[in-house]
């Protein structure tokens, strides 16, 4: 995975009574949920019922897809075993455990990449102690090294190594065929986050192509890579540019491909998650937690992502290949399983970029309403029903505009939140920076996971309260510190809550964004404070800290660079 950058309690009860009543993921990706209630104005909504409609139970529907596969195997990727802490080690069990229920006979069990957080010893020892007692002595093991792999301190032919004893693999890429069934198994070359594929190991994949299409054309290949093929799927925009065109043109020429990438750690919800233009892509999502787009107010990484944990179960039959997805951490299947008719012909491929053109839409009874008792000085909290869509509702474009002037005072974009289960509905979201005492027209749109908008919208006026507006403050516990191992307390006044916001570290010329920030943090607030030490021994690159420089810690709204509030200290000389 990527490793960059990387409350008011008014009306609570009746809040959290509608939260109760949310609906399972599936359901809301089928589109079946109603909700009745009222409506428009500055009161919060009286009342509301939620009506689930009921569904198909996915037994039925995940085990009616036709006559027993020829070939049956599970792939999972980026599961991040950490020296430090249990939590996905854990959650690799139940990923494991789970599979074996579902899947009581595979063929093979594929992991692209990212086995660890940092490719220490005793992280491979870990995720093997874990692998070893649940694998299927039957299926064959097969393990893609990813760029977290790398991260152990040791030299790039050192880290290969490690990963070949710890993991027993034959080779750190490999073409193997199961069942007649060829599988191509290729590696990233280095720790870089982007990805690293050289000419020399494409023209090997080229010719591994050649070998598996002379064997049989009709039958599907399948191809592994940790990072995706920028242009494809679903996060692909974290894929790799340097021969990223030689590499798609050679996966180009035979069409029965299937692409299978980690990496990113985009859920499987989303139906861009898979893609076909000349050959089939397919994400893998993530054993560990949540990344999602940037320009959400949730943030890329938002509350409660360590929970998500997915796998795909492949199913490979003499025409076709079905690809399951699951949702470990809710014991379920989530969105319908995708289907690739085989012999492959590139005309035929359902799942192509322009696929959608149906706009979601708000029903006739759906609401929108204030939160009264999260109104404050500068900010309204706006809850709604959800809407509905053929696939999924991804985002919502919501507009305050100022009722005295007409002018646009908010604009931002926010996710519905489809990577929750239970997936909220209503929504309730919260819209800071605006004026005190000020009356807002707030008007929402619906968007789908394919950029369609939807032709209605919902609105609602609110006011804001009245009353002064603190400015962000950063207070260090001192100015000047003691040599580069020293630490420092900080403390931000008037944070919001949290929102992705976070906080960087930077020499005193640097410009955020085109320089990364030498440390960082997501604020962690409670009334209106954020709290932490400082401690250089966290920096990412401890290399531009050293003695007798100036720093500016910056406090930043939202996942990008939209400065708040900042200060400085200078790393004086150490004193004995």
């Amino acid at each position: 995975m990527k490793n960059d950058k990387l409350n008011h309690e008014g009306e609570k009860s009746l809040h959290d009574n509608l939260l109760n009543k949310a609906m399972d993921r599936r359901t809301f990706l089928e589109g079946t949920t109603k909700i009745a209630g009222a409506a428009i104005g500055l009161a919060l909504v009286n009342s509301l019922t939620s009506i689930p409609v009921s569904a198909a139970s996915s037994s039925s529907v995940f085990h009616s897809l036709g006559n027993k596969p020829d070939l049956v195997f599970p792939v999972i990727s980026d599961v991040h075993i950490n020296d430090n802490s249990d939590g996905t080690l854990e959650k690799l069990v139940t990923t494991l455990e789970q599979l074996n229920k579902v899947v009581p006979k595979q063929d093979a069990f594929v992991v692209v990449g990212d086995l660890t957080d940092y490719g220490i010893a005793s992280e491979y020892d870990k995720f093997m102690s874990a692998y070893n007692v649940r694998k299927q002595p039957q299926a064959v093991s097969m393990f893609a090294i990813g760029n977290h792999d790398y991260w152990n301190g040791l030299s790039v032919a050192d880290a290969q190594k490690r990963f070949l004893e710890k993991t027993g693999m034959e080779s750190i890429y490999y073409h193997k065929i199961i069942k007649g069934y060829h599988f191509i198994i290729l590696y990233t070359e280095d720790g870089n986050t982007e990805g690293t594929f050289s000419v020399k190991q494409i023209e090997w994949l080229g010719e591994q192509l050649r070998l598996a299409n002379d064997d049989d054309p009709k039958k599907p290949i399948f191809v592994f890579h940790h990072q995706p093929i920028k242009g494809t799927i679903y996060g692909s925009e974290w894929g790799f540019n340097q021969n990223r065109d030689l590499f798609y043109d050679t996966l180009k020429e035979y069409p029965q491909v299937i692409s299978f990438s980690g990496h990113t750690h985009y859920p499987l919800d989303d139906p861009r998650i898979i893609h076909q233009k000349d050959f089939t892509s397919i994400g893998t999502s993530t054993g560990a937690y949540l990344w999602l787009d940037s320009g959400r107010i949730q943030g890329e990484v938002p509350e409660d992502a360590d929970i998500l944990n997915q796998a795909l179960i492949v199913e490979v039959h003499n025409n076709k290949v079905i690809i399951k997805r699951r949702d470990i951490h809710n014991d379920d299947w989530t969105g319908e399983p995708f289907e690739i008719s085989y012999p492959a012909n590139k005309h035929n491929f359902k799942y192509i970029e322009d696929r959608d053109k149906k706009a979601p839409f708000f029903t006739n009874d759906a609401m929108l309403s204030i939160v009264n008792g999260k109104t404050t000085v500068t900010g309204l909290a706006i809850m709604f029903t959800q809407a509905k869509d053929n696939l999924l509702v991804h985002d919502y474009k919501v507009v305050a505009r100022n009722v005295e002037t007409n002018e646009v005072a908010k604009e931002f974009l926010a996710f519905s939140e489809f990577y929750k289960d239970p997936v909220p509905n209503p929504l309730t979201l919260q819209i800071d920076e605006l004026k005190p005492n000020t009356t807002y027209e707030i008007e929402v749109h619906a968007l789908d996971a394919f950029g369609n908008v939807s032709n209605s919208s919902l609105k609602v006026l609110g006011k804001t309260l009245d009353g002064v507006v603190e400015d962000v403050t950063i207070k260090l516990s001192k100015n000047v510190l003691n040599g580069v191992e020293d630490t420092v307390d900080v403390t931000v006044e008037n944070a919001r809550s949290p929102k992705s916001d976070w906080i960087g570290l930077y020499e005193i010329n640097d410009k955020p964004g085109p320089i990364a920030s030498i440390w960082w943090m997501y604020t962690q607030v409670k009334d209106g404070i954020c709290k932490f030490t400082y401690n250089p021994k966290n920096n990412s690159y401890p290399g531009r800290y050293k003695e007798g420089s100036t720093y500016k810690l910056i406090y930043f709204y939202g996942s990008g660079y939209d400065e708040v509030a900042s200060t400085t200290f200078t790393v004086g000389s150490k004193q004995n």
